[in-house]
Order: C-alpha cells, then sequence, then structure tokens
C-alpha cells in the first residue's frame, strides 16, 4: 500500500465492544489492528483494557488473574503485528508487575516490532463503578514521549485527560501527538441529566489539550453497555482525533464498532506553535505553587 508522504501520517483508532472472553477481545483487536494498517495506517491505538469489560466496576480479587506481564502475551502479539504491517501500535493493557503490584499500562511498540517502552496510569481514579484504586498502582515512570518511525509520540490513559499538567510535561519533551486510550461512559441513571455536559467536559477539556500544546490529540474509546455491577456503565464511544488548534477533524459515532483512519500533517504542529507561542511564553519562573497541593 502506497505510504503517506515524510510529514503526513495516518493514525488509526480502534473502537470496539469488549466480550467476557479476553482471548475474542485480543483476536478481534488484532484483526482490526491488521485492517487498520491495510487501509494505511501507521499509528494504532487500542482503547483502554482492550482484553476485558471494564472490571473496576466492583472490587474483585478474582479480577487481578486478567493481568500479564510486559512483555507478554499481548504485547509479543502486537509486536508481530507491527513488525509484519510496519506500524506503530499503542496497546493497553493490565500489568501485573509482582505479586501485589498492577498498573493500567500503555505498551508503544516501533514499526520494526521493537517494545520502545511502557506509560503507567498516573491519575487513577476512584468514582463510583470506576473503582480503580483497588487495582491499579499509581504510575511510577512519569510522564514520557518516544521517537517512533513516524513522529514523537506521546501516551496518557484515560483519567490522565482531565489534568492539562499530565499533556504539557509530555509536549514539552517533544510529542507531536498525544494518545489517550480510553474507557469512559454514563452511569445509566445520570445520563439524562448530565449525560450531555459530561461528554461535552470530557471533550473540550482535550480539544484544549490540543490547543494549549500546539499538538494533536488522539482518543480511542469503548462502546457498549457492560453492566457488571449495579446498572453497569454505557460507554460512549466517540473516539476523535483534534487538529493543533483544537478542531475535531474526525469523530467516531457513540454506539458502533469503528476503525477510526485519520490523517494529519505533523508539519502543522511546527507551524501552529510557532504563530502561537504558548510554550515560548510560558513563565517558568512562576509556576512553582504547581507542586504544592493547594496554596494558602
Amino acid at each position: 500500500m502506497k505510504r503517506a508522504s515524510a510529514q503526513t501520517v495516518k493514525l488509526g483508532l480502534i473502537q470496539t465492544t469488549c466480550s467476557a472472553d479476553p482471548d475474542a477481545n485480543l483476536k478481534k483487536t488484532l484483526a482490526l489492528a491488521g485492517c487498520a494498517a491495510q487501509r494505511g495506517a501507521q499509528i494504532i491505538c487500542t482503547q483502554e483494557l482492550f482484553r476485558s469489560q471494564y472490571f473496576c466496576q466492583s472490587e474483585d480479587h478474582q479480577n487481578f488473574k486478567l493481568a500479564e506481564p510486559v512483555p507478554g502475551p499481548t504485547t509479543d502479539a502486537f509486536c508481530q503485528l507491527a513488525k509484519k504491517h510496519k506500524a506503530v501500535v499503542i496497546a493497553s493493557l493490565f500489568e501485573k508487575r509482582a505479586a501485589g503490584v498492577y498498573h493500567n499500562t500503555a505498551a508503544i511498540i516501533d514499526a520494526d516490532g521493537s517494545l520502545l517502552g511502557r506509560y503507567r496510569k498516573m491519575h487513577i481514579p476512584d468514582d463510583p463503578l470506576y473503582y480503580e484504586k483497588f487495582y491499579f498502582t499509581p504510575g511510577d515512570l512519569g510522564f514520557r514521549s518516544w521517537q517512533t518511525k513516524y513522529g514523537k509520540i506521546g501516551v496518557l490513559i484515560c483519567w490522565d485527560q482531565w489534568y492539562p499538567e499530565a499533556a504539557r510535561l509530555t509536549a514539552l519533551q517533544g510529542a507531536q501527538i498525544l494518545f489517550y486510550p480510553t474507557a469512559i461512559g454514563w452511569l445509566p441513571g445520570e445520563k439524562k441529566k448530565y449525560g450531555e455536559r459530561q461528554h461535552n467536559s470530557w471533550e473540550t477539556i482535550q480539544r484544549s489539550h490540543a490547543i494549549a500544546n500546539g499538538c494533536y490529540v488522539a482518543v480511542a474509546n469503548r462502546i457498549g453497555h457492560e453492566k457488571l455491577a449495579g446498572k453497569g456503565i454505557e460507554f460512549w464511544g466517540q473516539s476523535f482525533v483534534a487538529g493543533t488548534s483544537g478542531e475535531i477533524l474526525a469523530k467516531a459515532g457513540a454506539a458502533k464498532e469503528e476503525v477510526l483512519i485519520v490523517p494529519v500533517d505533523l508539519a502543522a504542529v511546527d507551524t501552529t506553535r510557532t504563530h502561537w507561542p504558548f510554550l515560548r511564553d510560558r513563565r517558568i519562573d512562576a509556576y512553582g505553587g504547581l507542586t504544592k497541593r493547594l496554596i494558602d
């Protein structure tokens, strides 16, 4: 397949439902990643924790059996796929680091099939049906960017989306694209009253990261109503890519599986950062208070 120009890179975002069968979920996601590559995608991102349903709806020790090491079976499979298709892959998984120490992790795989590194989710939520603090140790690798074959990328995960500090620290390392593997949706009882506002806030904060940092933002979210506790979560999908001025370049639907293929021009990052020089004008001498919980 003909590749894009040196400055244009095609992104592939995978948005799917998840079953109770981890092997089936892996098989499906690998197949969709292969389809994305065949359609020209050069950087492919899975949704958060795609190998299982969103198990954090309850606190159950049995769910720790879903975790795996890195490197491990999932990263091995995606390394093979990346090498075959010469595509960069961001694969989200439940990492078992050691007995009693687990992380919500994204593996970053380069186009030659090598494992470049991993990002461990830094911000861990604890909300109704999002009981992640029970499962995940906060990340200890910091905010990172990686030089891949097709560009310099940063990876953050779901709840990290709400923190401008995370996006900024990743962009300051030169990331041209921020990827956010995601699993977010509505609690059915809240959807009518708060649903539109919640979704708009989620989309707006991420578009603002693109604006503030002059980079692309790419978000892969799952779909489907997963009822593992209470009335479950209705995941809202709507995976999207935002341009360097925050504009929506492409968005998936709310209710169907999709592989979103979006070309982006990396030259726009340099142009945007030059014409909107937010990074130049930062008052780094005045931001010490950001390292404090509150300022009295």
